[in-house]
Parts: structure tokens; C-alpha cells; sequence
């Protein structure tokens, strides 16, 4: 530990009010952080409803509400947990063509005869996606670079990709824990190479990617289901009706998660779509689908996960979006409170309390 964050730990009151406008009120910055988060505020290809661009802010704004104590992780907070400042030039990016999208889209909906108009549209649209997820490599390539711990805040789901594409630059081999409503197995949905229900098909070009785990899965098409079955057990899903069907039956979590851990290997990439929750935990996120895990559900299986000895080398956290209210934003900083410090212990910085 350097001296400066020293420094910080010591003045720093983890029980009184933190300092406003940093990720959970911490008083870490770049360099004294040992994990950096990466936000994203993109969100091009989105085909439902619109709003995960603003996930990253309304996720910040909602992390003054967290408590900083957790009672099975001894001093939690003292991990170092920083949030890059929001792009603006990203941000402003995925606005201009997210409205670029929105036009090509209508002109697939109308059922007209692809033009020029059309093609130029599309691929000023790939292209512009394309260097999202190159920016997002290189950014998470420096952050691994200078030893640090990297998670992305989405966005919409196609944003983790470059993330996945530094992490098979750095490790060998992984396997990737999705939790998610939908497989994100399609080609180029809508003709987008990089769309938001591509990311998984598009993870599984690396080589280095070992296995898929997908848990919670329950809207998908009937394209994707013949990619999983083709997969050779590449692709493994914990269908959401499997799972519920299970627990009906008494079957129990812990034992169905120890299924599902059994089947990654020990360098695990988690990628957490807001929308594999119960949508009653996200009402606002891009594509809601009933059905889904509880918010105890996911912590139990993500801490069972690092308990059982699996180290997770970066994850990703997409699709939180804003409402009416703070409540999306409040599920998601908790959920990313807790995947920070999960991947703090199985990294070996922090340790497990035995309280």
C-alpha cells in the first residue's frame, strides 16, 4: 500500500457522510484505487426502450445511499474503489448515433428495399460501435497494465466487449458468468455487428474464452437456442424456468449454484445484466422480462463463487437505467458494491471476515 493511500484510509471516517460527486462517497482517485471502474454511457443499438446510457451517473448518484460496511469481508472499503470520470465525447457519440439507429431501424420496421441511404446509415452506425469498443480496450488495457482491478458500468450490454477482448490479452484461458434474461447470441441483431444482443456471440470469437455460463436465461430466439446445442458445451444455460422449476420441487440455491459454479474454470469474467433480476428490481432497464433472479439470489451465487476458489479477473455491470426514481440506480450501486469487493477477496486484497 502506498503512502498516500495511507494517508486517505486514515482521515477518511467510513461511518460519517463521503465525499460527494466519488463513486460511494471514497475518497480514492486514480492512483490510489486498486480497482477502477470504466463507465460507458453508450447505448447505439438499443431496440427497446432507451436510458442505459445515463446507467453510469444515475449508478453514481445512487451510491452515497450505500453503506460501506460488510459484514463478511473485514474492511471492505479500504479496497480503493475509483470511477473514471463520464466521457462526454462518448457520451455525446452514442446520442448522435443512437438517433442515426433509431432512423435505420424505422426503415427495417417499414419493410422497404435496403438503399444507399440505408447502407450508409448502418455502417456509419458499425463503425461508430466499433470504436466504442476498441476505446473501451485500450482503456481497460492501461487500467491491467498499471496492476489494477478493472470493472465497466454500462451502458447497454454491447459495452463490455473490448473489456473481454483486454482480459483474453492478459489471461490465457477464462471462462465468463453471464447473468442475464437473454442469451445475446445473435449474429448482428437488426444487421448491428456490435448490438447489444450480440455481445455473447461476439465474446465467444476469442479463442481464450473457455466456456459461457448463462444463469437466469428466459427470452431468446429459436437461432440462439440452436447455437447453445451446437456449442459442445461451450455455452452452458441455467434457464430461469429450469431454475424456478428446480426450487419448486425443493431443489435448493445453494445447491443449483453449485452447478452452475462447477461448470466455470478458475478465472471467471462476470458479465451482470441488470435484467437477469426480477424486473421489480429494474423496472427501468432497456428490455424487462418477467421472471428473473432475486437480489439475494445473485449475491449468494457471486459470493459462493469466490468462496469456492474461482478468481474473477474483471466483470461488467450494464443496462441499469433511470426512472421515476433513484430505485434502479440503488439496486445497481449495491450490486456493484458488492461485485467490487468480491473480486477485492478473490484477488487476494481483501479477506473474508469470520464474523
Amino acid at each position: 500500500m502506498t503512502d498516500s493511500k495511507k494517508k486517505l484510509i486514515e482521515n477518511y471516517d467510513p461511518n460519517g457522510m463521503g465525499n460527494s460527486g466519488d463513486i460511494f462517497g471514497l475518497p480514492f482517485n486514480e492512483k490510489t484505487a486498486d480497482l477502477i471502474l470504466l463507465p460507458v454511457p453508450w447505448e447505439v443499438t438499443v431496440s427497446y426502450e432507451a436510458g442505459t446510457a445515463e446507467g453510469p451517473q444515475h449508478i453514481l448518484d445512487a451510491s452515497t445511499q450505500v453503506d460501506l460496511y460488510q459484514r463478511d469481508i473485514i474492511d471492505a472499503w479500504k479496497l480503493g474503489i475509483h470511477l473514471l470520470p463520464i466521457d462526454k465525447g462518448i457520451e455525446s457519440k452514442s446520442e448522435k448515433h443512437r438517433k442515426l439507429a433509431e432512423s435505420y431501424i424505422a426503415h427495417l420496421e417499414a419493410g422497404t428495399e435496403e438503399n444507399d441511404e440505408a447502407r450508409e446509415l448502418l455502417k456509419l452506425i458499425n463503425t461508430a460501435c466499433a470504436e466504442m469498443v476498441d476505446w473501451v480496450k485500450e482503456k481497460t488495457l492501461t487500467h491491467l497494465n498499471n496492476d489494477k482491478l478493472v470493472g465497466i458500468v454500462g451502458g447497454d450490454h454491447s459495452t463490455p466487449l473490448g473489456a473481454i477482448q483486454a482480459m483474453s490479452e492478459k489471461y490465457e484461458s477464462f471462462g465468463i458468468l453471464q447473468i442475464d434474461a437473454h442469451m445475446d447470441l445473435r449474429k448482428s441483431y437488426e444487421n448491428f455487428e456490435y448490438s447489444h444482443a450480440s455481445i455473447t456471440y461476439n465474446a465467444l470469437k476469442l479463442p481464450q474464452v473457455e466456456s459461457v455460463v448463462q444463469v437466469g436465461i428466459r427470452d431468446f430466439c429459436e437461432e440462439e437456442a440452436q447455437y447453445v446445442k451446437k456449442s459442445n458445451d461451450r455455452v452452458v444455460v441455467f434457464y430461469d424456468d429450469d431454475i424456478k422449476n428446480g426450487t419448486f420441487e425443493g431443489e435448493s440455491w445453494t445447491i443449483i449454484c453449485d452447478r452452475i459454479i462447477k461448470e466455470l474454470p478458475t478465472n471467471v469474467y462476470v458479465t451482470l445484466d441488470i435484467d437477469g433480476l426480477r424486473p421489480e428490481l429494474c423496472p427501468n432497464t432497456g428490455t424487462p422480462v418477467p421472471g428473473g433472479l432475486s437480489f439475494s439470489e445473485t449475491v449468494y451465487l457471486l459470493t459462493k463463487l469466490v468462496k469456492n476458489g474461482k478468481k474473477i479477473i474483471g466483470f461488467d455491470l450494464n443496462e441499469v437505467a433511470p426512472g421515476d426514481n433513484d430505485w434502479n440506480g440503488n439496486v445497481g450501486a449495491r450490486l456493484l458494491y458488492r461485485l467490487c469487493n468480491l473480486m477485492g477477496v478473490s484477488r487476494g486484497k481483501l479477506k473474508w471476515s469470520e464474523y
